[in-house]
């Protein structure tokens, strides 16, 4: 069955067809293959949102079927790409983030949604006075894959909060000699 699927290497995949159908040089053979993926892409939108219909016609039973279609991984990136998908974009991220809330937790990070606004992704993260430079880039990593996976119809994902910090109260040398306009102090 499709359960183990790549969505993200399939879209890519698909990504890479349509850049070799925007290369094509004949203008008319460029335009038909452009239409034929339009109609193909019309036709299973007008059949998805059918199937989701009669399904919702069936009164609670057939919309928890629906809830349960949106919270397959598969499934749901299908219904967002025909922009059938039960929950809008804001409710994915919400429940996305705290999904994802006890395991930054366990790296010492929180993180609070920002923003949601015309597709674009706000989130900031705070990270604890110990988090090392590898932590941050495991917290980031973690969080553009969950944002990525709940909303791949997200236009742009900003995480605050990983600007330097230093990583501990060390300090160089060198930093400490330095006067104040970071000449050398003078000798005693």
């Amino acid at each position: 069955m499709a359960d183990g699927r790549d969505f993200r290497g399939d879209m890519q995949r698909i990504g890479g067809l349509v850049q070799e159908i925007e290369s094509i040089a004949d203008p008319v053979t460029r335009a038909a293959t452009k239409d034929l993926v339009q109609s193909l892409m019309d036709l299973h939108s007008a059949a998805l949102e059918k199937a989701l219909d009669i399904v919702a016609e069936a009164g609670e039973p057939g919309m928890n079927i629906i809830d349960r279609l949106g919270r397959d991984s598969l499934v749901s990136s299908v219904l967002i790409l025909y922009g059938l998908h039960p929950e809008d974009l804001e409710t994915r991220v919400v429940k996305a983030v705290d999904k994802v809330r006890p395991q930054l937790r366990k790296q010492g990070c929180e993180v609070e949604l920002l923003g949601v606004n015309d597709g674009a992704i706000r989130l900031r993260v705070e990270t604890g006075s110990h988090t090392c430079g590898s932590t941050s880039k495991t917290v980031q990593a973690i969080l553009e894959g969950v944002m990525y996976d709940a909303a791949p119809d997200l236009t742009s994902l900003v995480i605050e909060g990983f600007e330097e910090k230093p990583a501990s109260g060390f300090v160089a040398l060198d930093k400490l000699m330095a006067g104040p306009a970071g000449s050398p102090a003078a000798a005693d």
